[in-house]
Formats: structure tokens, C-alpha cells, sequence
């Protein structure tokens, strides 16, 4: 049967791997056309782009949407096999269902293995560039939001605040600081203000500029001071003090670890992004081998349709299972559901159906 395995496998991967770099293709120039107008408005040219830009976003684009190409190449060739009668053949040599399903199994146990290892340590890095530029690919609002100015606030303690009345992360500057300290009855013993700051990348300090401090003593007496610079550190970098939706994907998964123990230490109960995040990196991989056997369970039957028939089916439940992921990710972060649940929810529902439909095609 060794001849076998190397069928199914060569098969396996040489399919994958045509409508792996299929979908790149045709995803990259369809992307590159639909950006191009709001990357040459912010002052950049297609080919920087393709450079520094879309190598990177390729790398998201191909995890993303592994265990989809992964689903339908195993019904592709799988239906092809089946209409040919392969199927049959290898069957009534004596060999059972199970033992075929086996190179089905090395094979997607190896691809989710190599998804792992790309989604909990290559891909937080691919993503460290891709973020730089993707927001000059967005629409003006969208852009706003990452290099624009707003209003931030972050809680460094459980006693420890800081409020920014306009921030501009891009430039790492911002104006209207104010930092407070409480005791543990909640009472300000410490403020500090300033009418502008800005993050100096080599001392790793905040410079803030004209500020004020307020000391409030046990006997309620207050302690005044004032200066042109201070500077001083909170420790974190900007980034992690005032976070985007993006810092997450841009962390290995030890780092995200890290990141997240340190929010809840310091009481930041907004985290469900990152843990969406967290979770997915070792969700999706194992969506890999759950959606092997349900495309080798719908597609090793020969049917009336052929090919057609169960490409269809497997399309329809490929994007019932991604609009299932992104849906869930709303849905935690709105917390209604917790992350893990919602990460895990699409294998919980599939891995079942996946089982059940294996062993009434092995047992037929």
C-alpha cells in the first residue's frame, strides 16, 4: 500500500499547491488594482507596495484560508479519483476504508503541524510589516484610526491611570497628558500633567514637556511642583501602553502571553481581541485535519453530478465556515460569547459532522 500513500499524497499536496498559488494570483492582482488609487494618494507607488507590502500580506493570505484551500483540493481530487473508480479498485484489493483514509491523515497532520508553527511564530512577524503599511490601504476614516489623532486612555495598575487628550500613535506625540495614582481606598494621592509629550525611541522615555504635579499628603495637604521636562518612564512603550486592534497579530505567541497576563494584572478587562487572536492561531491549524476527512468523507462516493456536485457542496461549506470565524470574533468581542468558545466553536460543530459522516462512509 506504500505506493498507495504516495498516490493520495502526491495528489494531496500537488493539488493544494495549484490552488494555493491559484488564489494568490488571482486574490493579489484583484487586491493590487482595488488599492492602487489609495496607495498613490498617500504618497506611495504600487511597486514599493509589492516589495515591502504584499510579500507579507501573502503570508497572512495563505493562512488565512489554509484549511478552506485545504477542503476543497481534498474534494477536488478526491471526486476525480472516485469518479475514475479508484476508489473502488483500492477497496476490493482488500484493503479497508480506514487504511485508505491514512495518507489523508499524514498529510494534513503534517500541514496543520506546519500552520502551528507558522501561525504562533512566522506570521506575527510577517505581520510586524504588513501592519506598518496596511493603513494607508484603507479608506481616509479607516486610516484615521491608526495614524490619526484621537483621545486615549490606558490603566498602567490597578491604582495607576493615564489620559491623553489627543494622541497621534504614528508620531508617538500627543497633548493634554494627565497621570493619576489612588491608594487602595481609591483616593488620589498623585497627579501629574503636562501640555505635551513625546516617546524618545532611544533614551525608551516619555519626554513630557510643561508639567505640573500635585502630591496629596495623609494630613491632606498638597505638595505643588512644576517644570519645562520631565522625563520618565511607564515602563511600556507607547504601543503596549495605548494598544491597537493590530499589537496582537504582531506578537509571537509567547510575547501575546506575556502581553495579555500584564492587561489583566494591571485590571484591563478589554482583551477579547487578543485572546480571539490567541486562540485561533491553534483552532485553525486544527481545522486542517477536521476538514480533510469531511471533504474525504463527501467526496469518495461516485455521484450522479460527478465533480460538479461535490465542489458545490464543499464551496457552500467553506464559506459557511469562514463567515462562521469572523462572525464569532464579533461576537466575542462583543462578549457575548468568550473567546475560547468562539474560537473553538466552528471545530466543535464540523469535528462531529467530520466523524460522523467517516464512519458511515467507512461502514457503507
Amino acid at each position: 500500500m506504500k505506493i498507495i500513500d504516495l498516490y493520495i499524497i502526491k495528489k494531496y499536496l500537488g493539488t493544494f499547491g495549484f490552488m494555493l498559488g491559484l488564489l494568490t494570483i488571482i486574490v493579489l492582482v484583484i487586491d493590487v488594482q482595488a488599492k492602487a488609487p489609495r496607495i498613490e494618494s498617500n504618497g506611495f507607488t504600487v511597486t514599493e507596495f509589492l516589495i515591502n507590502f504584499y510579500p507579507y500580506w501573502i503570508v497572512n493570505l495563505i493562512i488565512t484560508f489554509m484549511s478552506i484551500l485545504v477542503f476543497i483540493s481534498v474534494i477536488f481530487f478526491t471526486s476525480r479519483i472516485a469518479n475514475d473508480t479508484e476508489i473502488v479498485a483500492i477497496i476490493s484489493s482488500g484493503a479497508s476504508f480506514h487504511r485508505f483514509a491514512r495518507p489523508y491523515l499524514m498529510t494534513s497532520g503534517l500541514i496543520a503541524i506546519f500552520a502551528l508553527l507558522l501561525n504562533h511564530y512566522v506570521l506575527p512577524l510577517a505581520n510586524i510589516k504588513k501592519n506598518e503599511l496596511e493603513p494607508y490601504t484603507y479608506t481616509t476614516m479607516a486610516r484615521e484610526e491608526f495614524t490619526g489623532s484621537s483621545e486615549v486612555s490606558t490603566q498602567l495598575s490597578k491604582t495607576e491611570y493615564i489620559f491623553v487628550k489627543s494622541y497621534n500613535k504614528k508620531e508617538k506625540r500627543g497633548s493634554g497628558f494627565i497621570y493619576q495614582k489612588f491608594d487602595k481606598n481609591r483616593k488620589l494621592i498623585y497627579q501629574l500633567n503636562a501640555t505635551d509629550f513625546n516617546w524618545d525611541n532611544s533614551k525608551k522615555l516619555f519626554i513630557l514637556n510643561n508639567f505640573f504635579t500635585k502630591t496629596i499628603n495623609k494630613d491632606e495637604t498638597e505638595k505643588l511642583g512644576n517644570g519645562t521636562v520631565m522625563e520618565k518612564s511607564f515602563i511600556h512603550p507607547p504601543e503596549e501602553l495605548f494598544p491597537d486592534v493590530l499589537l496582537g497579530q504582531n506578537k509571537t505567541t509567547p510575547d501575546l502571553i506575556k502581553f495579555i497576563d500584564r492587561e489583566k494584572e494591571k485590571g484591563n478587562g478589554n482583551l477579547n481581541n487578543y485572546l480571539n487572536e490567541l486562540y485561533q492561531r491553534t483552532s485553525m491549524p486544527v481545522s486542517v485535519i477536521i476538514l480533510t476527512f469531511l471533504g474525504l468523507s463527501l467526496s469518495s462516493q461516485k455521484k450522479r453530478g460527478g465533480l460538479g456536485v461535490n465542489l458545490a457542496i464543499g464551496i457552500a461549506l467553506a464559506f459557511v465556515f469562514v463567515f462562521s470565524f469572523e462572525a464569532l470574533k464579533v461576537v466575542s468581542a462583543n462578549k457575548t460569547l468568550t473567546p475560547l468558545l468562539a474560537m473553538w466553536l466552528p471545530n466543535l460543530v464540523f469535528g462531529p459532522v467530520a466523524v460522523y459522516l467517516y464512519f458511515k462512509r467507512a461502514n457503507q
